[in-house]
């Protein structure tokens, strides 16, 4: 579920090498896996990447889909900070009920600017750039995630588009720019840290910068910060969903 709107509008028009098919045909499915739930493909990047964090979702957000999920928890954290409230990180007891963000307001898959599939795709890139933030990956790591996401279930698209994210350098102006509302700065920067729990100087540094770069308040940071900590678990604990290839936090 990779191909962010940005790619997107750079390769439209551009033959796949090889073959006769633009990246938009080839990435179809991708597409549409990025759209029905970018949380999960978010997750599995970090499996194919071992940067597994140790945690995952809890079940009451994984049950709105991606887009809404993403869109929920960046709602219901920038609402907290409109209201002046203080960060509430705990772990939550059970499953805390998360809402999709209301259909009028820019939090509403709905209302973005560019379509849902395309700022899925973006919120998809986000999540990988944030996995790979530590720069661990070389050769003989490459080797191994292909080998994973042979391994994984994903069809043959899905599968090399995620490869080609994991190789293609980070152009964090490119990023920053898919967001094109004040909410889906939001939501850029929430998807990020769902995608990682921010353990090393690098993964925490990438954050600070990105904040930075989509001139978010350090306010409204530690309410996303204690946003999505309330929403995730340590993995062998909270509720549980059913695995598949394509689904693990």
């Amino acid at each position: 579920m990779l191909d962010p709107k940005t790619l997107l509008d750079q390769l439209l028009n551009s033959n796949i090498p090889g073959t006769n098919s633009t990246v938009r045909e080839k990435a179809g499915q991708a597409s549409q896996m990025a759209k029905d739930n970018p949380l999960a493909a978010g997750a599995l990047v970090a499996v194919l990447l071992g940067t597994g964090t140790g945690r995952k979702m809890t079940g009451a957000a994984l049950k709105l889909g991606g887009l809404a999920a993403v869109g929920g928890l960046a709602y219901k954290a920038y609402q907290n900070y409109k209201a002046g409230n203080e960060p509430q990180a705990q772990a939550p007891a059970g499953e805390p009920e998360l809402l999709p963000p209301p259909s009028d307001t820019d939090f509403h898959p709905a209302q973005a600017p560019q379509g849902e599939t395309e700022f899925a795709l973006t919120l998809v890139r986000a999540m990988i750039a944030a996995a790979k933030a530590d720069g661990h990956i070389d050769e003989q790591e490459r080797a191994r995630i292909a080998d994973k996401v042979t391994l994984s279930g994903l069809d043959s698209d899905a599968g090399r588009f995620i490869l080609t994210e994991i190789e293609r350098p980070l152009d964090l102006d490119e990023l920053v720019a898919a967001a094109q509302t004040e909410a889906q700065k939001v939501e850029l920067y929430t998807a990020s840290r769902l995608a990682i729990e921010p353990d090393s100087r690098a993964e925490r540094g990438y954050l600070d910068l990105l904040a930075g770069r989509l001139q978010l308040p350090d306010a409204l940071v530690d309410h996303v910060e204690a946003t999505v900590s309330s929403v995730k678990v340590p993995a062998d604990t909270g509720a549980q969903t059913a695995p598949s290839p394509s689904s693990k936090w």
